[in-house]
């Protein structure tokens, strides 16, 4: 039986209550009127955008940097300035009242970077880290001692860029109380809760779906554990009601490897052309199904790479002002031009913040780095309907 269906970002929707009323006694479905939204002038392609010829490389001091770190600064202050504080705490601890969603990847910490200069300095900041046990890749080595101990846990690779990019942070802005909240799932605990992901995403039905959507539920959960000053490992549960998710950065800056595939492929139109594709369909591909599962918890997730004065200027500044495609290699900066191109104005931006390692952080895909990818025994791919 066909369910509900979601609708296109793409206008104002309005419902006629009387028509939908005798529709529901007949039966018979009912389809809103669209009221689409007015173009503007600017497009995300522009004629000056799309030569091919080689572009300044991007450096720290690259005009693009300042204004991308002002836009997202700015976007920042809009959500988390005005954050109502617990006005009780249920431990020793003072209650985050903010929390990044944090693999340690480059948007994440940026995101946890700058919002250390914008929240009040006494207020701590839970960084939420999610690991799963996944039985396709997780067996206990061979050659390891049956009586060590050994956590499957251990393995992810959000597990080890969020450790190194925390110990960043902490030795960026020692003066914050930085909370790293190691929420590691068992497969037993996924599949209890597996049904309940599969309710929430839907109408999304892919394996793909199904891998990132079970990260961000356990993640916004926030039950985790935090070491102690002493590294003992504490059970937690983090009270911050709002999260902060890095979502929109892959697609404004050149973040997945498809886009590099392009501009190999077809130079800077054929990117901006994939670029413009990812940033239209963001709210059809992720936007619904990612806040259907956040919000779960009573808890509310803020973008601030889509902030809409950010998003105008990305979508309208020249391609190599966002990525660093087609740099004149011969002009490399002796520093920041080792990093990847992918991104490159948000890892100069990390880079003149001094988080070094940070910037030069390789993308990883949500689903691979925490282990949610397949967690199923049996052949299956990302795109395949979910049994």
């Amino acid at each position: 039986e066909k369910g509900w269906e979601e609708i296109e970002a793409d206008g104002i929707y309005s419902l006629n209550l009387g028509s939908f009323h005798e529709s529901i006694q007949q039966g018979e479905s009912s389809k809103p009127t669209c009221i689409p939204y007015l173009h503007s002038p600017n497009t995300v392609v522009s004629s000056a955008s799309t030569s091919d010829t080689s572009a300044s490389p991007l450096i720290t001091s690259s005009p693009s940097v300042s204004k991308i770190e002002d836009l997202l600064r700015r976007s920042l202050d809009l959500r988390i300035s005005n954050i109502p504080s617990h006005s009780q705490a249920v431990s020793s601890q003072i209650p985050a009242s903010l929390a990044v969603l944090f693999s340690g990847g480059l948007d994440c910490t940026l995101l946890a970077r700058l919002s250390h200069d914008t929240l009040d300095p006494s207020q701590p900041i839970d960084l939420l880290n999610v690991a799963f046990e996944n039985p396709r890749v997780h067996r206990r080595p061979a050659n390891a001692d049956s009586d060590e101990p050994w956590s499957p846990f251990e393995l992810c690779p959000d597990l080890i860029t969020g450790r190194a990019s925390f110990a960043e942070l902490q030795t960026t802005c020692p003066s914050r109380t930085w909370r790293f909240v190691a929420i590691n799932v068992p497969y037993q605990e996924f599949l209890t809760h597996r049904t309940e992901v599969i309710s929430l995403i839907y109408p999304h039905n892919t394996e793909m779906d199904l891998s990132i959507a079970s990260a961000l539920y356990f993640a916004s959960r926030g039950q985790g554990v935090v070491l102690s000053e002493s590294q003992e490992a504490t059970s937690y549960t983090s009270e911050a009601r709002v999260l902060l998710s890095g979502l929109g950065a892959d697609e404004l800056f050149g973040g997945y490897t498809r886009h590099d595939t392009a501009f190999r492929r077809h130079g800077f139109t054929g990117l901006l052309e994939e670029l413009n594709l990812d940033v239209e369909r963001l709210g059809k591909r992720n936007l619904g199904r990612d806040d259907r599962v956040l919000s779960n918890w009573a808890r509310e997730t803020r973008f601030p790479f889509l902030d809409e004065d950010l998003v105008s200027w990305a979508v309208n500044a020249p391609v190599w002002e966002r990525c660093g495609f087609g740099e004149d290699q011969t002009t490399l900066d002796s520093e920041t031009g080792t990093l990847e191109p992918a991104k490159k104005v948000l890892r100069c931006l990390a880079w003149k913040l001094g988080m070094k390692n940070v910037a030069a952080e390789k993308k990883r895909a949500i689903q691979f780095g925490a282990r949610t990818a397949k967690m199923e025994v049996g052949k299956s791919k990302g795109t395949h309907t979910i049994a």
